[in-house]
């Protein structure tokens, strides 16, 4: 695999930084082909202005028309472009992060904020159809892409009747709205439960578990996410209604 491993964790002596040696180690004994991007060792900018499209700041910023503008212009922020060309790289993507406030650390907010690009990541139309190819199709179609994290809640409260809430709809925006949007097939998240209170036991099971599952990345079956043009939605992008008729909510959008 070429597998482009996005960390962000300010610390790398943390749980999550030893996570992720563990794996990245087992890649490594593997044969497989590596990159990282460590957002706060990067010092990751994650802020989206007109210095990343060469717009000038004197006129009203439309960020998806500065995209398309400086990709053909070739005015695109080095840094962008680098990370960009990273994941043109990769045929498996790696996202590991600690669960802060329900979402992502800003740092990696601010990652996919400015490297998922109109014209790179996404809004890209069939030629024939004139859809657009999204939710299963579009520019990353044949990658993989797995998130991994940590959460200071035990496991028992990441659950359907938990007072988290369960942890497919808390990883829906990334999981469904990120990385199957833009085509990538959708792993099983990795997540490791009661972080702030692991053993050194604890660390170690759940090293081992990551590097499983990252090597394991291309015999994983993926979440059955419903494709958008596939068939199951309407011309409205609604799923049709005798499809999981009566069901609504996140879980409607799987195939069952």
């Amino acid at each position: 695999m070429n597998v482009l491993w996005v960390f962000a964790h300010p610390d790398s002596r943390s749980l999550n930084g030893m996570l992720r040696d563990t794996a990245q180690r087992a890649l490594s004994d593997c044969g497989h082909a590596l990159m990282e991007s460590d957002l706060y060792a990067m010092e990751w900018n994650p802020v989206v202005g007109p210095d990343d499209f060469g717009h000038d700041p004197t006129e009203r910023l439309r960020v998806p028309a500065a995209t398309k503008r400086a990709r053909s212009a070739g005015t695109m922020a080095p840094d962008i472009v680098a990370e960009q060309e990273k994941l043109a790289w990769a045929d498996t993507v790696v996202v590991q992060f600690p669960l802060w406030w329900y979402g992502l650390p800003a740092i990696l907010k601010g990652w996919f904020d400015r490297v998922f690009t109109m014209g790179f990541a996404f809004g890209i139309q069939d030629p024939e159809t004139g859809r657009t190819l999204r939710y299963g199709e579009g520019p990353l179609a044949g990658r993989r892409a797995l998130a991994v994290t940590t959460v200071g809640a035990r496991e028992t409260s990441i659950g359907p009747r938990g007072v988290n809430g369960a942890i497919e709809d808390i990883l829906f925006p990334l999981n469904h709205g990120t990385f199957w949007y833009t085509g990538m097939d959708v792993l099983p998240p990795v997540v490791v439960h009661s972080a702030d209170r692991a053993s050194a036991e604890d660390v170690e099971r759940a090293g081992k578990h990551l590097a499983e599952r990252v090597l394991t990345a291309w015999q994983t079956d993926p979440v059955p996410y419903r494709s958008q043009n596939g068939g199951d939605y309407d011309d409205a992008l609604v799923l049709r209604p005798e499809l999981a008729p009566g069901e609504t909510g996140l879980a409607a959008h799987l195939l069952r």
